[in-house]
């Protein structure tokens, strides 16, 4: 069903379901685990795709409910997909705007973990029926109603290589019954989107199932058997992952002792340093998240913790606020065991200056190095899992 695509483990850790593998694409081959970088509306903010080329980038991702927003997927289409349209030749990954039902409903991954919500952003999600999700566009304000079949027919029309279903992400707080019947739903939804993409299927694309069950292991059971049993490509672990980041660890853990092991495994929306090695412990494949590039518009270079101890650094957080004053007459580099061109060339006190005087250029620079930074870790992580010695790699990179 997917002669353009394959998935070859290349190495099993003995000692824990950790492995390394390929995954081959028609846009060319992707190491695993590895970390797929969020191009959410067919952009990296501020910075080129052949910045991300230099930094060792491998695989992007876009986002299926902005892009049918804005620009529309027709446009996409029209500008040649868009492998053509960004100037990007490698693989990519487009979710499925189930993500956004969550996101716009109720609040982000992070804030769930986190115990947050933000109740003051205005909703723009209506209603969600067996049908679909009805929304409200935050660019224009026209409504919009993403099914199962529209949601494949607009990432059909991106062109990335491996494509998603349609699902509901279910928030923690809600009960183990709603959060059945939504499974169920997504399920069903699962079973459409597969029915229309092996309706267009023309072998360029991939498609991911999607496992779901909030945090009730019974429920996680279910939706693994479900997708275990259908012609997916591959598997993605979504929904609520629980309160806490132990929670979260707890509950991929339970859920890849259940998936297929003949198959990529993604964890969708998760993409912290600590976070990473857990997940390559369980046997992840790939992961995604906004954070690497999102904490450098803010100010956050990441750096190992070998490097915090170096430097008598105590804090336990995975990065520098390199707008913090103390770095204002700071002459070394971000991380002097880091071979990005920032850490090359620039210092810290430069790339704080640059903050303070809202110059862009501190938010290119600071993304260049954590872009770096997360595929030398993988890079690392790799090489861990063939070694033996992951947990002893984890040490280097992370406190938590």
């Amino acid at each position: 069903m997917y002669p353009n695509f394959k998935f070859e483990v290349t190495y099993n850790d003995p000692d824990s379901s950790a492995r390394t593998g390929l995954l081959h694409t028609p846009h060319g081959v992707v190491e695993t685990p590895n970390f797929i970088f969020c191009a959410t509306k067919a952009s990296i903010k501020g910075v080129m795709p052949q910045d991300m080329l230099e930094a060792n980038t491998q695989i992007i991702l876009s986002n299926t409910y902005h892009l049918m927003l804005q620009p529309g997927s027709e446009v996409v289409k029209k500008l040649g997909g868009l492998h053509k349209m960004m100037g990007w030749n490698g693989p990519m990954f487009t979710d499925s705007g189930g993500y956004q039902i969550f996101s716009l409903g109720h609040g982000s991954v992070a804030s769930e973990i986190k115990g947050k919500r933000n109740g003051n952003r205005p909703k723009t999600l209506l209603k969600i029926t067996e049908e679909g999700a009805r929304f409200k566009s935050y660019v224009d304000g026209s409504y919009h109603m993403l099914t199962p079949e529209k949601s494949i027919q607009i990432q059909r029309d991106l062109g990335a290589d491996l494509i998603v279903v349609l699902d509901e992400c279910t928030p923690f707080h809600v009960d183990k019954a709603y959060t059945a019947k939504s499974m169920r739903m997504s399920h069903r939804w699962a079973l459409r989107s597969l029915e229309e993409f092996k309706r267009t299927d023309d072998h360029s694309q991939a498609l991911y199932g999607i496992i779901q069950g909030g945090v009730y292991t019974d429920l996680r059971k279910e939706s693994s058997d479900f997708v275990n049993n259908h012609d997916f490509f591959a598997h993605a672990i979504g929904g609520s992952l629980g309160a806490s980041k132990d929670q979260m660890h707890e509950i991929v853990g339970t859920a890849m002792s259940m998936l297929s092991k003949d198959r990529p495994v993604h964890l969708l929306g998760i993409g912290g340093i600590s976070d990473i090695f857990n997940g390559a412990e369980y046997g992840i494949d790939t992961f995604d998240c906004v954070h690497p590039t999102r904490l450098a518009r803010h100010g956050g270079a990441l750096v190992p913790a070998e490097l915090k101890d170096r430097q008598g650094d105590e804090s336990t957080t995975e990065h520098l606020n390199i707008r913090n004053q103390k770095y204002k007459m700071d002459d070394r580099p971000i991380d002097d065991t880091c071979e990005c061109k920032v850490c090359l060339n620039f210092s810290r006190g430069y790339i704080h200056h640059l903050f303070r005087a809202q110059e862009m250029l501190g938010m290119q620079l600071l993304t260049i190095h954590n872009v770096f930074f997360m595929n030398r870790l993988l890079k690392a992580v790799r090489k861990a899992i063939k070694s033996g010695t992951l947990r002893v790699e984890r040490k280097k990179w992370t406190r938590l």
